[in-house]
């Protein structure tokens, strides 16, 4: 999903050529003030005249450039109709309500081929109009310049973020939408800030199902969740495979540290990497624990509930005392094996030997294929998308790594490479320069530690502007060993 715009929502069906002609709108009737949509209340008549052509010319007709010039053209309107007393002739809508409107060059070409003309009547209904339209026809007018112009869709919902004077006609709005967007059931409206520990807002449904279980899909991954109990923003897909396809590495090891339903982690495990997933929402960790199993990727990713700063402190030593067991080969290395020991038995049968007598090799047996490697025992990627607050949970790295120093089996300090760390976080600073030192000063500070330009890995990317005064970014540099081992 994705953002969507109401006066986007436009469904032509004009059929003739519209070169040399000037579209004919024709407005829904005014009903300023409605809060309840009646839609029998949109009701107009067009009044046109036809010319009555034989079908085999009603085509070449239509393409002539002199007569095209007045054909009729209107959005969501065919200039070419049936005609009601002969299945063999067409009608041929024109732009003028008589004859005497037609300029004489137009009708030295319809007269050949003219079987006379018709006065046509175009009536019009509430499916003719957009949600444009309808809403610009029934809101006050002092509100017609900010009117509800975009929403976001999240599966089969459309998500409204209504300011207070639309409040009166947010059913009619609603339903609006969700009568002119066919891949729409349900329309909700938020109704407070995300301030919450989780992340999550009170909604209301305007329009259409009570059902606020979505189903997204982004990055070939299956993404299902009850959109009033988890955070998502479907705005962010080109954040998620940003990090994702840029950054992390099959093998590697990731620990979301609000993981939120998956966004990162799904993704990633399907890119074979390892993946620690974490939320302190039970909800979204239910719910990433569904994904994961219909994304079928348990094998490389483990789920916890924890607090954000409890799991940077343990995720350190936990992947150092238990690393994920090695990923079975990929399905098309799988098949390709089977291809090779099938071509081998079949190559034994022409041979004149025994197929199911024919020795196995470490190329053409799949129960003879070498184990991988054993998977990485410490972190590669730390991955805190909480904007409102990640940049305060940086305190949580000092000392994390520690715990390692006492196991027996670790080589030291200097022979583990550190982790990137990818935080994102808000800023009120508009201009790029003032927003990058007012988010490295923040990070310092919290970090305890300088996060300058010229750090290993440093990074920082401008996501999206959230509100007027208000940017996204993210933030991205390697973890001290000074911090990450610190006493």
């Amino acid at each position: 999903m994705s953002q969507q715009s109401i006066d986007s929502m436009r469904n032509l069906t004009v059929s003739a050529p519209t070169s040399q002609r000037s579209r004919r709108e024709v407005p829904p009737p005014i009903h300023r003030g409605m809060t309840k949509l009646d839609r029998d209340a949109f009701q107009a008549k067009v009044k046109c005249l036809a010319v009555r052509v034989d079908e085999k010319s009603i085509g070449a007709l239509s393409k002539n450039k002199v007569v095209q010039s007045q054909i009729l053209s209107m959005s969501r309107k065919r200039a070419i109709e049936p005609d009601p007393n002969t299945s063999t002739n067409k009608l041929l809508l024109l732009d003028v309500e008589n004859e005497d409107q037609l300029t004489p060059e137009v009708m030295d070409q319809l007269l050949p081929l003219s079987k006379g003309f018709v006065p046509y009547e175009i009536e019009l209904g509430y499916d003719h109009w957009n949600a444009f339209d309808i809403l610009h026809a029934t809101l006050p007018e002092d509100l017609l310049d900010d009117a509800p112009a975009a929403f976001t869709i999240t599966g089969h919902i459309a998500h409204l973020n209504l300011r207070e004077d639309y409040l009166p006609y947010k059913y009619l709005i609603g339903q609006v939408v969700l009568d002119k967007n066919h891949n729409i059931r349900t329309v909700v409206n938020k109704l407070d800030s995300i301030e919450s520990e989780f992340r999550v807002f009170k909604m209301e449904v305007l329009a259409g199902d009570d059902d606020l279980i979505a189903e997204a899909h982004e990055a070939g991954c299956k993404f299902t969740f009850d959109f009033s109990k988890v955070y998502w923003n479907s705005r962010l897909s080109h954040e998620h495979d940003r990090l994702v396809s840029q950054y992390f590495q099959p093998g590697q090891v990731v620990a979301d540290v609000m993981a939120g339903v998956g966004p990162f982690a799904i993704p990633a495990a399907k890119k074979r990497c390892f993946v620690l997933g974490n939320d302190l929402n039970p909800e979204s960790t239910k719910w990433m624990e569904k994904n994961r199993v219909d994304n079928k990727v348990q094998d490389a990713l483990r789920i916890s509930n924890d607090d954000g700063r409890a799991f940077i402190q343990r995720a350190p030593l936990e992947i150092w005392k238990r690393p994920f067991a090695p990923l079975p080969p990929p399905t098309a290395v799988l098949r390709k094996l089977e291809k090779e020991r099938r071509r081998a038995r079949e190559a034994a049968v022409k041979a004149g030997g025994d197929a199911a007598n024919t020795e196995s090799t470490p190329s053409n047996d799949i129960a003879s294929t070498p184990a991988e490697e054993p998977s990485p025992r410490y972190i590669s990627h730390f991955v805190m998308n909480l904007p409102g607050s990640a940049l305060e949970f940086l305190d949580a790295y000092a000392g994390s790594y520690a715990p390692l120093t006492q196991e027996t089996d670790f080589p030291g300090k200097e022979q583990i490479e550190m982790p990137l760390v990818h935080v994102h976080c808000f800023t009120k600073e508009i201009e790029p320069e003032k927003g990058e030192q007012d988010i490295l000063e923040r990070a310092t500070g919290h970090l305890g530690h300088p996060v300058t330009k010229d750090m290993d890995g440093y990074n920082l990317h401008c996501v999206r502007r959230v509100a007027p005064n208000k940017d996204m970014y993210c933030l991205t540099f390697r973890l001290p060993r000074e911090v990450a081992f610190k006493a």
